[in-house]
């Protein structure tokens, strides 16, 4: 399950940004999740409650917000909802290779809310 070395990486990254602003405890964290990214939000929730074990994240609330997917066609730039599994076929002019993904396969940290007090208190 890849989801626990995400959930891990992300524990392991908001921790080192608590470590350099002197912050003792973590309420929220907020990710931004592709609908591309083969990610199961519910893993990625259990896994990062695991992963926080221990740690200024402990307690921490994970938010994470689904990003839907959007790809462009180069030849005649129309956008659209490409889905799961992704139907990269222009719609209008089947552009072929010419298509780029422009939304969809992020997993990054959207924003931090620090706690005041003992891990996991909010404030």
């Amino acid at each position: 399950m890849h989801e626990m070395s995400i959930a891990a990486a992300v524990v392991d990254q908001v921790a080192e940004a608590a470590a350099v602003r002197g912050a003792t405890a973590v309420a929220v964290v907020r990710l931004d999740v592709g609908e591309l990214a083969g990610v199961v939000p519910e893993a990625l929730d259990f896994c990062f409650g695991l992963a926080s074990q221990g740690t200024v994240l402990q307690g921490a609330a994970l938010e994470a917000r689904r990003v839907l997917a959007r790809a462009r066609c180069g030849p005649c730039a129309v956008e659209w909802a490409p889905g799961i599994p992704p139907d990269l076929g222009c719609p209008r002019c089947s552009g072929g290779a010419r298509v780029e993904l422009l939304a969809g396969r992020e997993l990054r940290i959207r924003g931090v809310d620090w706690a005041e007090g003992p891990a996991g208190a909010t404030g």
